[in-house]
């Protein structure tokens, strides 16, 4: 027999021994059946605490205090979750006797992990609002601290991490989440995922042992994985080691300002390996690529050094007020109080005292606003710092320097300065960029060599951050002919349909005086307006960019130029801060002048009387939070580090930058954002790596020159190479999924295989949804895959014979997806999941498949028929209008859908209209009705189904929806209707869904009508679907 497509229970049998044999952990049985499971198993928490010596008093007080905080039911998820963590990791402080002194009990031992007693459970029936049977849970000294959502090979991850998540919500099994700390799904094919309560699908992350690890730990993990053939397996043992799960729980969860966060991969080996070095008293350098979590990786390392080594205090140093800023607000956050020196004198003073534990101090830019560091700046901090030292002055406690950004050339000045100061002191270096050759061996004998790293294009592998693709654009060509502003045109648009160039040609009407003109900056942002209405994320407003300016006055020009294309969406974002005092004496007779004048006023105007740092504040979170409306940052220095802005996808440069700072900038747009963010695009107006002069995509040089080239390699790569790959991928992948469909492939052959061969059966378009959502993702990625290179196929190497065959498939694919979705009624759900295509299909398809559809943009296909009647069928696709076969099926599986959807609303007359339709179908299964009449009878099934109160006959006073669910499933008993819907009209509380106390009521209400409990339990579910209530 086959073992592809592995189903669930043989995988759950597996992974069951793999923990009751290789973890040795305890198997409890398969608890299908068995009463009262709980997320605090009081029998296995007792009998350890009675092991462990606590008296029976002790034991009683502690284990209700814990059973009190995890059966909260006021609090929201994250609180109780927060409360019991704190009591598992702490322990409970509980007196023996009234007037005694608090005692601490400890639920699990995180000094001893072997103490400790873990088990494992199946098929855990847990009672909530609705029952719900997670596949495997991981009990220590019967407290609940990991879930396990298996799924088939065939099934995506995904289905088991919503599962998770729909498990964790009031309508299911809330409460049973409140001890919970690990939350993993998997399956055999993809491994495993893992978050804690309420992390989103798309933040799950994926365990990956280190390599470079040799500590005993991962050493024992590596010598059990190595026997083991399934990446899940494997991937289970790395986390569920009973030492690594304790020490993941103990050292490496914080609550985040509302956010309960686990460590990523190498934010654990960094720290661990870390903590080793600094139990020997040695610093180092811990290099972790911009946007893979430095900051919290400094919080968890700080907790640890805090928690293990006594008398110890941390100061963290940073040289850029944003820097500053976003450690304090991360330490914050998780409830650590940072105290931020506010100069030299000030860090002396704490330091020659016992407080604060937890100090920041900021290098300041004396005198100056904008630009790097300089030599002076340092000088003067530490010159600031000797002046303040007082005679006696000795630092108090242990004292560990975390200097933020260590890459920085000045680093081993400020090193030898704060080493006169801190004689005693361990330096930890982070940098999230390489060092620079000609620093490397300096800052190894300053800080000591790499604690840990994490390059870029392991962070890219592992799916932390997104990879970048590079172009260099040359603008500084003449373009004075029509001739050439024509061919200019033809290549900017070779590969768009005519309704795309006739719309660009509208937007573009100044396009001979633009590229005539002999300005530079005119053209960028020209060419950047381009950009905003071609490009998908740009143009659909779930992205936006940044451009990078070479100084205030040319950022003043950029923003003034996209104002007057009429493109508002920008802002400037520097360090300048207009004062009446910069123009004061200027005239107009020299440049300097003129620019200090241009300057000011045109910030003038776009503060518009705000103050510079709220205006700053305001755009940075429209920025953040609004993509679509504040679309382009204009820059120089200021946001190009420490400043994570995920729809940021786009980086526009036009300053000469190298190394660190080229390096941090385009960092800037490789944050994960969404599935149609696959890549940040550093766009190049310079030429800074001389690629355009050379002809060839080397990026580890000229502008990157002062790195190793292997601290560097596949950081950028060439964009069209990259898009390429990227298309012949998405092709081959998409070809492969459709393989299986028959022959001919025609609409029927592709709705019988991806939605279902029989109408009638429900089960199988259910269990078509997964090979439905992967067709269209797939579609989906093919389509952006080629409109990110259709105007350019000839140059990345197709001939005009593949680059016609291309456009051929992606009309072709297109049409199998808009038909596949009309014929399983997904079109509607499906809206939010095709994110720009309609900008897509417009530009690069076909206008006319476009508009066919049109009349499918906010309206199903049933809400279609119910306003045009058989008239509807006509705005179907051309492939399923042709086969009466396939507009049968599409119609039914339609309406099939919205009987599914409404059910819960009413089922009785649901279940009424279910059978109807079975009947319709059996007619015309058996020929027994010709098309017409059939078309008849399953149009006005569908204009029941969606509007029962036009098509059937209620007494006047039924007049709603929620009183029509009510007479038909309480006997059409009237006069009880109405005497139901009044009371819950006036007596119902507000915001009663989801607040079990407020439902209790809202079911006492209805229980003074309905005595029957089985009915009650009934009609209080089709109370809770109605809206009106």
């Amino acid at each position: 027999m086959s073992g592809v497509g592995q189903v669930e229970r043989k995988t759950q049998d597996r992974i069951v021994k793999l923990f009751s044999n290789t973890l040795e952990y305890a198997y409890l049985g398969n608890w299908h059946e068995r009463e009262n499971n709980a997320a605090i198993e009081e029998e296995y928490l007792r009998k350890y605490l009675d092991r462990k010596g606590y008296t029976p008093n002790l034991i009683n007080r502690a284990v209700d205090k814990l059973v009190k905080a995890a059966g909260n039911q006021v609090d929201k998820l994250y609180y109780a979750n927060k409360a019991v963590y704190s009591l598992i990791r702490y322990g409970a402080q509980v007196k023996e006797h009234m007037g005694e002194n608090n005692q601490t009990v400890s639920f699990i031992n995180f000094d001893d992990v072997y103490d400790n007693d873990f088990y494992i459970a199946e098929e855990v029936s847990i009672k909530g609002e609705h029952k719900k049977r997670p596949d495997i849970v991981i009990y220590v000294n019967g407290i609940a601290l990991g879930v396990i959502e298996l799924k088939r090979s065939t099934v995506s991850i995904s289905e088991g991490i919503r599962q998770n998540l729909d498990n964790q919500s009031s309508n299911f099994i809330r409460p049973f989440f409140h001890t919970m700390q690990l939350i993993m799904a998997g399956n055999d094919t993809a491994g495993m995922r893992y978050g804690t309560i309420e992390t989103k699908e798309k933040y799950y992350l994926t365990w990956k042992e280190d390599d470079k690890a040799d500590d005993r730990l991962s050493l024992e993990v590596e010598s059990i994985t190595e026997s083991l053939d399934y990446v899940l397996d494997k991937q289970i043992v790395g986390m569920c080691h009973k030492e690594r799960l304790l020490e993941i729980i103990h050292d490496f969860v914080v609550f985040d300002r509302g956010v309960k966060k686990l460590c990523r991969p190498n934010q654990y080996f960094g720290v661990r390996a870390a903590s080793q070095k600094v139990k020997q008293r040695e610093g180092g350098i811990i290099w972790h690529t911009q946007g893979s979590g430095k900051s919290l990786t400094m919080v968890w390392l700080a907790k640890w050094i805090r928690e293990n080594i006594s008398d110890s205090r941390i100061l963290i140093i940073t040289d850029r007020d944003e820097l500053d800023k976003q450690i304090e607000k991360v330490f914050r956050g998780v409830d650590e109080d940072l105290y931020r020196t506010k100069s030299g004198a000030d860090l002396i003073e704490k330091l020659n005292a016992t407080t604060p534990l937890l100090l920041g101090s900021l290098i300041h830019k004396f005198g100056r606003k904008e630009g790097d560091l300089k030599e002076s700046d340092y000088d003067q901090y530490i010159a600031d710092l000797k002046k303040s030292l007082p005679k006696d002055f000795k630092a108090k406690g242990d004292i560990y320097v975390f200097v933020d950004e260590c890459h920085r050339t000045q680093s081993g000045k400020l090193h030898d300065a704060m080493k006169v100061i801190l004689p005693n002191a361990v330096f930890i270096g982070f940098t999230g960029t390489p060092l620079l050759k000609k620093d490397k061996q300096k800052s190894i004998e300053v800080f000591g060599g790499y604690i840990h790293t994490y390059k870029f294009d392991e962070a890219v592998k592992d799916n932390v951050v997104l990879d970048l693709q590079y172009e260099a654009r040359d603008v500084d060509q003449d373009i004075t002919s029509q001739e050439k502003i024509d061919k200019w045109f033809e290549a900017k648009t070779r590969g768009l349909t005519d309704y795309a160039i006739v719309k660009l040609k509208q937007r573009w009407g100044t396009l001979q005086k633009v590229l005539s003109s002999k300005s530079r900056l005119v053209r960028i942002v020209n060419d950047i307006i381009y950009d905003m209405e071609t490009k998908d994320r740009l143009q659909n407003g779930r992205g936006n960019a940044m451009l990078v300016a070479g100084s205030i006055y040319e950022a003043c020009k950029y923003y003034e130029l996209f104002q007057s294309e009429g493109f508002k969406k920008c802002a400037i974002v520097t360090s300048y801060s207009p004062n009446i005092s910069d123009i004061k004496g200027e005239s107009t007779g020299e440049d300097q002048e003129t620019e200090n004048i241009e300057k000011y006023e045109i910030y003038q105007k776009m503060l518009d009387g705000k103050n510079p740092e709220d205006f700053e504040e305001e755009v940075k979170k429209q920025f953040i939070d609004d993509p679509a409306q504040m679309k382009l940052l204009i820059v120089v220095d200021k946001l190009l580090t420490g400043f994570d802005a995920p729809p940021a996808t786009y980086l526009y440069i036009d300053k000469s930058m190298q190394d660190h700072g080229l390096f941090q900038a385009i960092c800037r747009v490789n944050r994960l954002h969404g599935d149609d963010k696959e890549y940040g695009y550093i766009v190049d107006y310079k030429d800074l790596f001389k690629s355009l002069e050379k002809s060839v995509g080397d990026y580890t040089s000229e502008a990157f020159d002062g790195y190793e080239k292997e601290d560097i390699e596949e950081l950028l790569r060439n964009r069209l190479d990259k898009a390429r790959e990227k298309l012949d991928t998405a092709l081959e992948s998409l070809e492969a999924l459709c393989e299986p469909v028959a022959r001919p492939k025609d609409t029927l052959a592709y709705i019988r295989y991806f939605v279902a061969k029989d109408t009638l059966d429900k089960d199988a378009v259910k269990e078509n949804e997964q090979k439905r959502l992967a067709l269209y993702k797939h579609v989906v990625a093919f389509i952006r895959a080629y409109a990110g290179l259709a105007n350019e196929m000839e140059d990345a190497g197709y001939s005009k014979q593949e680059a016609d065959e291309i456009i051929r498939l992606t009309k072709y694919y297109d049409n199998v997806r808009h038909e596949v979705m009309h014929a399983a009624g997904d079109y509607i759900d499906l809206k939010a999941y095709e994110g720009g295509m309609r900008h897509l299909i417009d530009s690069y398809i076909s206008a006319k498949d476009s508009e066919k559809i049109s009349a499918f943009d906010d309206m199903s296909l049933i809400d279609l028929i119910v306003e045009k009647g058989e008239d509807a069928l006509d705005s179907l696709p051309e492939g399923i209008k042709k086969d009466k076969e396939a507009v049968a099926e599409t119609i039914e599986n339609n309406v099939r859908k919205l009987i599914i959807d409404e059910m819960p609303t009413n089922p009785k007359y649901y279940e009424k209209m279910s059978v109807l339709l079975d009947e319709i179908i059996k007619l015309r299964k058996e020929q027994v009705v010709n098309y017409q009449e059939y078309l008849a009878k399953i149009v006005e099934l569908a204009k029941r189904a969606k509007d029962p109160g036009k098509s059937e006959s209620y007494p006047k006073t039924i007049n709603s929806g929620a009183k029509r669910a009510l007479y038909d499933n309480l006997e059409q008993n009237e006069s009880l209707v109405l005497a139901i819907d009044e009371d819950l009209t006036y007596n119902r509380p507000d915001g009663w869904r989801g607040s079990k106390i407020k439902e209790r009521k809202v079911k006492y209400i209805v229980g003074r009508y309905v005595e029957d409990d089985e009915k009650l339990d009934e009609i209080f579910e089709i109370v809770k679907n109605q809206g009106e209530y």
